[in-house]
């Protein structure tokens, strides 16, 4: 398969539509340009995000203000411990025609849209968050025996709370793994948490408006992965996924005293798709090393199972990580210029 260019104006569409969307974002949720960024690049790598935070935090209204700013089509759903899974995926109902014959009629789910807010998703039964298994990665749906696609794009972003640990089911780690990023929401400092005040005590609420329509979004996305990255930089890639691996030549000295698991060939391709995307939110032609290392942090840390040795310490994924990164070396570029 031939390698498709981008061209100039693609770039500078790409770049200025970003801009748009954060900026747009930015009008409610005040004072996290990070975190919107991370959830722009999982938008534009159509890869789901988890946003891990205490209550209060603004996670939901962020969804929300990337529903609104980009114009597709939202649905909200909020997991508790009595949601089934015919609530999000989708039910067969049996109805009754005007002559009195019944049949059944399948009526599709929430799940059915482009932008899926998966509220508290711990609060829910571990079989209601396996609903989501088969959308998250496939893409689809299967019920009753008939497979039916998904709108495309579509994107799970997921919420849930650290702390509350009574009513909640902690995601199994092959349900984390379809996630492309965990994102930690972390409390504001005092001058942000002033203007949130400022914003949200008048009376009135801040209103996001739509910057680009869903053909745009869903060509910037087809986008994201055809920007060209050097084989060095996918090396790159594959020794620091490989590193992660308490039982690999290369792990580092945490790894192997505080990691069980280390992360799977999917945090590799996160890695690399969310570089891509952030190159191209810059305005960049190529992916760097640095845009791989920003992508680390939320690309492995759910991936990383943690021994009992980590919580008793209290060692954190982002530690081990950053340890990671430290001792896992840029590899040369090819100087014959290889892809």
């Amino acid at each position: 398969m031939s390698q498709v260019v981008l061209t100039e104006s693609d770039l500078d569409l790409y770049r200025d539509t970003a801009v748009s969307i954060e900026t747009a974002v930015g009008t409610l949720i005040a004072g996290q340009p990070q975190l919107i960024r991370q959830t722009l690049v999982g938008l534009l790598a159509e890869g789901h995000v988890l946003l891990e935070g205490v209550p209060g935090l603004g996670k939901t209204e962020l969804v929300k203000a990337v529903a609104s700013a980009i114009g597709v089509e939202f649905s909200r759903v909020q997991f508790t411990p009595d949601l089934m899974p015919a609530d999000i995926v989708g039910t067969q109902v049996l109805e009754e025609d005007e002559q009195g014959h019944r049949r059944f009629r399948y009526r599709p789910g929430p799940v059915f849209t482009n932008l899926l807010l998966a509220d508290e998703i711990n609060r829910a039964t571990p079989k209601t968050q396996a609903a989501l298994l088969e959308a998250m990665q496939e893409r689809q749906v299967t019920v009753a025996g008939e497979t039916r696609d998904l709108p495309r794009p579509f994107l799970v972003l997921a919420t849930q709370n650290p702390i509350e640990l009574e009513g909640t089911y902690p995601l199994p780690e092959a349900q984390l793994d379809r996630f492309m990023f965990k994102v930690t929401v972390s409390p504001p400092p005092a001058d942000v948490l002033e203007e949130i005040l400022r914003r949200t005590t008048t009376g009135a609420s801040p209103r996001v408006p739509q910057v680009v329509d869903e053909a745009t979004i869903t060509r910037l996305i087809a986008m994201t992965p055809q920007l060209p990255i050097a084989r060095h930089l996918l090396r790159y890639v594959s020794l620091i996924v490989e590193a992660t691996h308490p039982e690999g030549d290369t792990a580092s000295p945490m790894v192997k005293r505080f990691v069980r698991w280390g992360s799977s060939p999917r945090g590799g391709q996160a890695m690399v798709l969310a570089a891509k995307a952030l190159a191209l939110i810059e305005g960049r032609p190529h992916v760097s090393a640095a845009d791989i290392r920003w992508a680390a942090p939320a690309a492995l840390r759910h991936r990383l199972v943690l021994g009992f040795e980590a919580t008793t310490e209290g060692v954190r994924g982002d530690a081990i990580i950053e340890e990671v990164l430290e001792e896992t070396p840029e590899p040369k570029a090819d100087i014959r210029g290889a892809p």
